[in-house]
């Protein structure tokens, strides 16, 4: 049986060096059901306005639709297509009136009572587990440098400094449908998930991602992150994102 544990969580957001912020991140604990929270990480592409449109169309889907979720009831995989799906048509709508092509990327986590763990992505933006301070798994990229990966051409150190590692195979508000990809686990006492949109992973290898998670708490974990992947940036760096969920145990555990 396993033990309880208390969630103990942060989010981080900063423009980076670009002059206007595009990425959005929450981190919602449900209203009426202890236990249950919903993080969301969206990185917003499309001009000083689309982009930011799109993230915040994002964000206020998440919102509304995981206030009507009832994890009793409700099957988690489904609200969390629900979001990417409605997201995705409303971004295609605005792009009616947007000056330019509005798009994001979403990544999201689902924590239920009890310790099910949903996850579902589209884009570049990340959810990764690490249990204690190891890195255990996460999403794969929607992207043309992960294709690279995948058949064995790049190694994920050379992805991250290919200079077409900002193409994305797909994301929220293309003409296309957009793929979602999506993940089921059973998390407990000591492990920590992280969605993060790709300013912050950009400059960390998974160890040491790993490494800041284990050693500091949330909040002073993701101020860490942040800090470290602009001094990374050498005044280059995107906007940036990331919210982090700690699985602590409960006093006398």
């Amino acid at each position: 049986m396993q033990k309880g544990y208390r969630i103990n969580a942060a989010t981080g957001i900063h423009k980076g060096d670009r002059e206007y912020q595009q990425d959005q991140v929450a981190l919602l604990s449900h209203p009426r059901v202890a236990g249950c929270v919903l993080g969301v990480v969206a990185d917003g592409m499309g001009g000083r306005s689309g982009g930011r449109k799109a993230s915040d169309q994002v964000m206020l889907t998440a919102r509304q639709l995981f206030e009507s979720y009832l994890p009793s009831a409700d099957d988690a995989p489904s609200l969390l297509r629900q979001i990417a799906e409605e997201a995705h048509i409303v971004i295609r709508l605005t792009a009616i009136s947007a000056e330019q092509e509005p798009h994001s990327t979403i990544a999201m986590f689902l924590i239920n009572p009890g310790g099910e763990c949903y996850w579902l992505h589209a884009g570049d933006s990340r959810v990764y587990l690490f249990r204690g301070g190891s890195f255990v798994k996460r999403t794969f990229d929607h992207s043309y440098v992960q294709t690279l990966v995948e058949r064995g051409e790049l190694t994920e150190a050379e992805a991250n400094v290919h200079p077409q590692s900002n193409i994305l195979m797909g994301c929220l508000g293309t003409e296309d449908d957009p793929t979602f990809t999506h993940d089921h686990l059973q998390v407990s006492t000591g492990d920590i998930l992280m969605a993060c949109s790709d300013g912050l992973w950009h400059y960390f290898t998974n160890e040491e991602m790993g490494y800041v998670l284990g050693s500091l708490g949330p909040r002073e974990a993701s101020e860490f992150l942040i800090e470290k992947a602009r001094t990374r940036a050498r005044g280059g760096g995107d906007n940036l994102s990331l919210v982090v969920v700690r699985l602590d145990p409960l006093d006398g555990d």
